[in-house]
């Protein structure tokens, strides 16, 4: 999406050390970007990555081979396993 086709909705404020602008600046500087595109991009990014933290996660054989025996088990109904299963992904908002 480039910054023309961007529509800016609303306000995020923040307060910073002056050297931790000056170092946004001097990378946003870098990378031909304003400071907010460069703060954007960058806390965009990190969003992503935490959310996925969540979602994605790796497993040697040993614990893969009981996580899909788990898997592969009936399930048993409940109240919080049927709210869980309600609930939207973040990608999917």
């Amino acid at each position: 999406m480039t910054a023309a086709a961007t529509t800016r909705e609303t306000t995020i404020n923040l307060r910073a050390p002056a050297a931790q602008r000056a170092l946004i600046d001097q990378a946003a500087q870098v990378q031909g970007k304003s400071r907010t595109d460069f703060m954007l991009e960058a806390a965009c990014e990190k969003a992503q990555q935490v959310l996925l933290d969540r979602t994605v996660f790796a497993l040697d054989q040993k614990r893969f081979t009981r996580f899909v025996e788990l898997l592969d088990a009936p399930v048993k109904t409940n109240k919080a396993l049927l709210k869980l299963l309600a609930k939207r992904a973040p990608w999917e908002r």
